[in-house]
């Protein structure tokens, strides 16, 4: 395992009352076959079992670096978490979602090979299947159809067509543009 004091990438999740999801969408970022990085999970005061889930398994792996703070929201909970990130990517998941094994590496891969890219996202898939709305399948496959970037610059007024989650940006390029 990597020295957490170094991490590559480092993966900003803001949890607040995930205890259903949580264990599960950090076993899909511990299972990734990129190893170099660290979870900066931020316990948004959830009055459940989350803080106690994410105190448990970081005490099994130190990539896990929980901090808990009172109730604020998503932004303020990313915005605290950005300031603890230390690698050189910040790479979004959010408490209730998987990742793909690869997804990790595929993005760092990228964004090492294409320099003038500040960013990158992924296609997404809604789950469960037996829960999904018509209107997030369309949304999904809305999503899913913005490749190249000139089709997400033609889109970007409509919706962000980079879904957050999925998104892994240089974190320097976040600071600068104020988190």
């Amino acid at each position: 395992m990597p020295s957490p004091k170094s991490p590559r990438v480092s993966v900003l999740l803001p949890a607040y009352n995930a205890a259903d999801t949580i264990e599960e969408a950090l076993d899909t970022l511990l299972a990734q076959s990129f190893t170099e990085f660290e979870i900066v999970a931020v316990n948004d005061g959830s009055t459940d079992a989350t803080g106690d889930i994410l105190d448990r398994l970081a005490a099994r792996d130190a990539r896990i670096r929980p901090r808990h703070i009172e109730h604020a929201g998503l932004i303020e909970a990313l915005n605290h978490g950005l300031n603890l990130c230390r690698g050189d990517y910040v790479a979004r998941f959010d408490a209730d979602d998987r990742a793909a094994p690869t997804r990790l590496e595929k993005q760092v891969e990228f964004l090492e090979q294409n320099t003038e890219v500040d960013a990158v996202g992924c296609r997404i898939r809604c789950f469960p299947d037996d829960q999904v709305a018509e209107g997030f399948r369309v949304y999904e496959t809305w999503i899913n159809s913005l490749i190249t970037p000139e089709q997400i610059a033609r889109e970007i007024y409509i919706e962000s067509p980079l879904v957050h989650p999925t998104v892994t940006i240089h974190r320097k390029k976040l600071i600068e543009i104020g988190g």
